[in-house]
């Protein structure tokens, strides 16, 4: 959070749309997982991915464990931590790249 402090703008940003959309993940996989048990209509897979694919990869994870939604899915179970390893590859050659 030292970013908000030192004047670097765009890293602050940066966590402040990361904490944002794992939030929205996470409460995604929250209210899904409640409208299954209720029968009601659902948020479809596409928009859970589309979720982690933007960043929220870790909130879409701690969704699936905290309210045990979608671990019995395959693609959920080795899918949303693939999404995270890709982003943080990418977030590793980035880092490298800027020197």
């Amino acid at each position: 959070m030292k970013a908000f402090f030192t004047g670097e703008p765009i890293l602050a940003i940066f966590l402040l749309y990361l904490g944002i959309v794992n939030l929205t993940a996470f409460l995604l996989m929250g209210i899904d997982k409640k409208r299954a048990v209720r029968g009601a209509w659902r948020i479809s897979e596409a928009a859970l991915f589309l979720s982690a694919l933007l960043g929220g990869s870790i909130g879409s994870i701690l969704g699936m464990r905290i309210f045990h939604h979608k671990t019995k899915h395959w693609y959920f179970v080795w899918g949303m931590p693939a999404i995270l390893l890709l982003q943080l590859a990418l977030l590793g050659l980035a880092l490298y790249l800027a020197g």
